[in-house]
């Protein structure tokens, strides 16, 4: 498993056993704690807990300082749109496998529409396509699939 995965898997964790849907992490410790370095948390933050993600991320500096991660409840139509209004022209292969796991761990989708969806999008089924388009068409699909669900 990467180290991002396991920091983003720890946050989850950590928001799913919290009532108020949030987590509180000091960056050093926590970064001690999973045995990686500070700027491997400022990454996992900045690219799998935006907004756009469903996340609303605060922070405090200083001796006593926080990173506060909480996890914005919509209902699903809005959290659709949202999602696929963040995705824009294009999305990478990482990025879409963290929307996919998003909508599965928000409850969005099953985890058999998850596997279609990932397969859709795959690697293997853009390797025909050039690729400088390949983001495109993924951003596309994604998207479409994405409005079924609504």
């Amino acid at each position: 498993m990467r180290m991002s995965d396991l920091i983003t898997r720890e946050i989850i964790r950590m928001l799913n056993e919290s009532e108020e849907n949030t987590a509180e992490i000091q960056r050093n410790e926590f970064a001690g704690l999973i045995g990686c370095a500070p700027s491997q948390i400022n990454y996992v933050l900045s690219s799998r807990f935006t907004p756009e993600h469903g996340y609303i991320i605060e922070s405090r500096r200083g001796g006593g300082g926080y990173i506060r991660i909480k996890r914005v409840m919509l209902n699903s139509s809005s959290a659709f749109m949202h999602i696929i209004n963040s995705i824009g022209d294009s999305i990478d292969s990482m990025s879409t496998r963290i929307v996919i796991e998003n909508c599965l761990e928000a409850g969005l989708i099953s985890s058999e529409i998850a596997r279609i969806m990932a397969a859709a999008v795959s690697n293997s089924v853009m390797q025909t396509v050039p690729p400088m388009l390949k983001d495109n068409l993924r951003a596309t699909i994604l998207k479409q699939m994405l409005l079924t669900q609504i």
